[in-house]
């Protein structure tokens, strides 16, 4: 492991390229190939019902759900996980296995090939997206570690658009195999998706070797304990930084409003692919095709709203996002398939949910990270709650998401419901002074 000072711009590349390592999967697996896949391979002649622990579902309900219950999973132990890693000095190594665990998940859905292996779909899926998750816990606990704050936008932001571009380099690949399969000698229809979630695996374990070689461990030289009892001494690290929490209201506030915007952006951004595949029935490879716009623009996203942030501010530039963020659910409520245009109309949503996708997951990370009290080390724990706050909006907004298409057999009125959530969130935001957000 290399030593390097905070702020070098050697370590800020390391840490920004896990992003890189990463973002291969939430393209491919969570968003653009896996879900339409798995859609794909479930419905025989227009029937999408499956059968799974002896319960019927629709395919994209019990996808839905599976989603749920990983991001469930991930809520629920990253805040104990963190308070011991921020107690015994191992947040690194807790980065390490969710990394491992997410990676080989991700490979071993090349052996999902459609209901009489759905078992293998729903399980890897569930573990790999509880190893992608539970990985950028203790990924946004190391900015406050590796940055300075008045770095931390620029930061956060470039961890975003190195993601975007290793994924789109990856997606590229993957494309071209999956609309052209004859240029690899590939004749099984299932195949190249397959070999996709391999290569994913393949990309995201290899490139997080050079985050993991150059980022510190134990930045505060915390001792970790001659004695055992890291889970009681968790608990209580735990709740000491709640209670420290519960009395600085910016940071409260803030919480609330990420939690209301998460539930509503994410959720979109997980169903984007289904909505265009179900309810305008769209090409599948024009849906990935609109998914891969998504992620370029969201490259100049990222950076071109970490500079606004400098002029109007952190919370401010949030709020702007967050106003193209109710246009376009809006937008989308009213795409007709049987319009002629509801194609072109599709990409150019996709293209302003590229703009502001980015940008509000990077200005949420740096916000956060520059309101965090500057005399604590306990970065891993305070972040586990900012991951608790998106993961649990993520399983209401996907559960949420699964009852209302099972009870009124359309995603639309879904979809209108999360401009309510931005709004809410935009209210609550107008209400945090924080002279250093």
């Amino acid at each position: 492991m290399m030593k390097i000072k905070k702020g070098d711009k050697r370590l800020i590349r390391a840490w920004a390229f896990y992003d890189w390592a990463n973002s291969a999967y939430a393209l491919v697996i969570s968003s653009a190939i896996f879900p339409i896949f798995f859609e794909k391979v479930t419905n025989h002649n227009g029937q999408d019902t499956l059968h799974f622990l002896g319960f019927s579902f629709r395919n994209t309900e019990l996808y839905s759900y599976a989603l749920a219950l990983s991001f469930l999973i991930v809520a629920f132990l990253s805040p104990i996980l963190s308070s011991i890693a921020d107690y015994s000095g191992n947040k690194k190594k807790f980065m390490q296995f969710y990394t491992y665990l997410g990676s080989f998940s991700t490979m071993m859905l090349f052996f999902f090939k459609g209901p009489d292996t759905v078992w293998l779909g729903i399980l890897f899926s569930v573990l790999a997206s509880i190893g992608f998750w539970g990985s950028l816990v203790f990924y946004n606990a190391f900015l406050p570690e590796i940055a300075e704050e008045n770095q931390q936008d620029k930061v956060s932001a470039m961890g975003f658009a190195y993601g975007y571009v290793g994924s789109v380099l990856l997606m590229i690949f993957n494309l071209s195999m999956i609309l052209h399969p004859e240029w690899y000698g590939i004749h099984d229809g299932t195949l190249p998706a397959r070999i996709s979630f391999l290569s994913v695996g393949i990309w995201w374990l290899l490139f997080s070797q050079y985050t993991f070689h150059v980022l510190p461990d134990n930045v505060y030289n915390v001792k970790p304990p001659k004695r055992k009892g890291y889970l009681f001494k968790g608990f209580a690290e735990l709740q000491q930084v709640f209670t420290e929490l519960i009395h600085y209201k910016a940071l409260k506030r803030f919480l609330l409003a990420f939690f209301l915007y998460s539930l509503a952006a994410q959720t979109i951004f997980y169903v984007a692919g289904l909505f265009g595949s179900k309810e305008l029935q769209l090409d599948s490879g024009k849906l990935i095709m609109t998914i891969l716009v998504i992620q370029i623009v969201g490259i100049f996203g990222a950076l071109g709203f970490s500079r606004i942030s400098k002029f109007i501010g952190n919370i401010r530039a949030l709020q702007v996002i967050l106003l193209i963020w109710i246009g376009i659910t809006i937008s989308a409520y009213f795409l007709d398939k049987n319009n002629p245009n509801v194609e072109m109309q599709f990409y150019i949503l996709g293209g302003f949910v590229g703009l502001v996708m980015g940008s509000i997951q990077a200005l949420s990370r740096s916000s956060y990270s520059k309101m965090l009290p500057n005399d604590t080390h306990r970065h891993a724990t305070y972040f586990s709650f900012y991951d608790f706050a998106e993961k649990i909006a993520i399983v209401l907004g996907t559960f949420s998401f699964g009852v209302l298409e099972a009870l009124t057999g359309s995603m639309k009125s879904a979809v209108l419901m999360m401009a309510f959530f931005f709004f809410i969130s935009m209210l609550i935001l107008a209400t945090i002074h924080d002279n250093r957000s």
